[in-house]
């Protein structure tokens, strides 16, 4: 893959995102932001999906266990072609494909609705298990927020996993460092995620996740090992790409006005996909 090429996608996903939280008036841009990298990465080149056959039996599953950036996701998913650009315009308004937490009801392409946290790896996990009684070759991926590795229910997955030797799953924290009411490491208690799954019989690495090499070079070694499941810290920096949104927790539920609309286009150098 282009590195090149996928910098200035992620350039002008960033600036759709800011344009939608814009115009929907509503918030979690810094969440979006983060996690830009990792998804255009992933849609381009390393998942097994086709827009023309969205619900192909045999295609690799994603699931976006952080329903608050679901912005990113929605313009990953336009730009590839899923879905219509135009109607990005609709984000956040009453019966949108759109809304403010994805929903499978309203944009069936998903995989599976998402917003209350910690159960994206559990719906993946039983649904690669399922797959693979069903001799699938599909993979498994999903992107999780680090404040949601707080939750119990991921850790009871993680060892339901690491027991059934499901290999064809990855797990990626988006770990920004930024939750609702405070910083990660803080409430965490200064704990190491990457250690945490290697206790729970898992393989993988720490990286840069807005580094797109590292990501590529990342992926390219799934699964790390085999008969264990994958996983990718995956360290970022919210509301990365627009430096005065940078590891500002403010920019967690705040919307941008119109002045900081301008500047944070004008930053990213490129339109936003859907007004083009």
């Amino acid at each position: 893959m282009d590195v090149e090429m996928l910098k200035r996608k992620s350039a002008a996903i960033r600036a759709t995102c800011v344009q939608m939280a814009y115009d929907g008036r509503e918030g979690h841009l810094s969440s979006a932001l983060s996690c830009v990298d990792l998804l255009v990465t992933l849609y381009n080149g390393f998942l097994n999906v086709n827009p023309l056959e969205a619900k192909n039996p045999g295609r690799d599953r994603f699931y976006l266990s952080k329903g608050h950036g679901c912005t990113a996701l929605y313009a990953v998913l336009a730009e590839r072609g899923f879905v219509p650009r135009e109607q990005l315009l609709r984000y956040s308004q009453t019966d949108s494909p759109f809304p403010n937490h994805p929903c499978i009801h309203a944009l069936p392409v998903l995989e599976s609705s998402s917003g209350s946290l910690g159960h994206g790896l559990g719906l993946a996990t039983g649904a690669l298990y399922g797959l693979r009684l069903n001799n699938s070759s599909s993979r498994a991926v999903v992107l999780m927020s680090d404040g949601e590795c707080n939750e119990g229910s991921v850790w009871e997955s993680a060892m339901f996993a690491c027991a059934q030797k499901l290999d064809k799953l990855l797990a990626i924290v988006d770990y920004n460092g930024v939750q609702a009411v405070g910083r990660s490491d803080q409430i965490m208690g200064y704990t190491s995620i990457e250690q945490k799954f290697r206790s729970f019989g898992w393989a993988g690495c720490t990286i840069n996740g807005n580094s797109i090499p590292e990501i590529l070079e990342a992926l390219a070694r799934f699964p790390f090992e085999k008969g264990r499941p994958s996983f990718i810290v995956a360290k970022t920096v919210s509301g990365s790409g627009v430096r005065f949104m940078e590891d500002d927790q403010v920019w967690h539920y705040r919307c941008p006005s119109e002045d900081e609309l301008r500047r944070a286009i004008s930053e990213l150098g490129e339109k936003p996909i859907h007004l083009r």
